[in-house]
């Protein structure tokens, strides 16, 4: 009893020690993800709004902002999300890639993760809004410039410069349709072949025509007279 005649309460000294360790750890994980918050900011400007909440303080919980694209600023109030990991330790720690929207109506699509201390409680958010209405633009400005007409061409167009390894593919192929090598295919596939390679310009390569010859086992001449016979037809 002291003087008083009361007897003196004062906390645990071990309790108010650990208090005291648990606050430190709080600020820390804070200050280390203000680093995240700013590093990713930069990186992914201008579409997207990088935010921290100390979820410490609802009513003033942000304390770092990066590319503020909702307008918000340092010290405004937690969001539902928020408001919902406080209210629920149970909480995800992650929500990932849900649909939002700016204050002015841009469609946004967001991540939020719960950051929590050794002792299992949420102490911070970090939350990115990425700007998706930039990106949805940029997507119809791509889709009007890579659809042509071109697909309605008369004749297959390529733009690139052919060679012999192209007049070897082609062939090569005709004769895998058929199953057969090359050599084995019959006079009317050869015909067919050859009239494809003059079609696609192929046989207008320097040496084509004899190397065409060589792969199919039959003569050059073999494939003038295919082509003529085609041209009186």
């Amino acid at each position: 009893m002291s003087k008083s005649g009361r007897q003196k309460t004062n906390k645990p000294a071990s309790s108010s020690k650990s208090s005291s360790l648990v606050e430190k750890e709080n600020e820390l994980i804070l200050r280390e993800a203000c680093k995240i918050v700013e590093a990713l900011g930069k990186m992914f400007a201008p579409c997207c709004e990088v935010v921290l909440h100390d979820l410490r303080k609802p009513n003033n919980s942000i304390i770092a902002i990066e590319c503020p694209l909702s307008g918000r600023k340092v010290g405004q109030p937690t969001s539902e999300m928020g408001l919902a990991r406080i209210k629920n330790q149970s909480f995800p720690d992650i929500v990932q890639n849900y649909a939002n929207s700016f204050p002015d109506g841009r469609s946004v699509k967001s991540t939020s993760i719960g950051l929590r201390n050794s002792q299992g409680q949420f102490i911070a958010a970090l939350c990115l809004n990425l700007d998706i209405s930039l990106f949805s633009s940029i997507q119809r400005v791509i889709s009007q410039l890579t659809l042509s007409d071109a697909m309605n061409a008369p004749v297959r167009e390529t733009l690139r410069a052919r060679s012999i390894d192209d007049l070897r593919e082609v062939i090569e192929s005709f004769a895998s349709r058929h199953n057969v090598q090359p050599r084995n295919l019959t006079s009317q596939h050869r015909r067919q072949l050859i009239q494809s390679l003059a079609d696609a310009g192929l046989l207008q390569l320097r040496g084509a025509a004899s190397i065409a010859a060589d792969i199919l086992g039959i003569s050059r001449a073999s494939i003038y007279n295919a082509l003529k016979s085609k041209l009186k037809n």
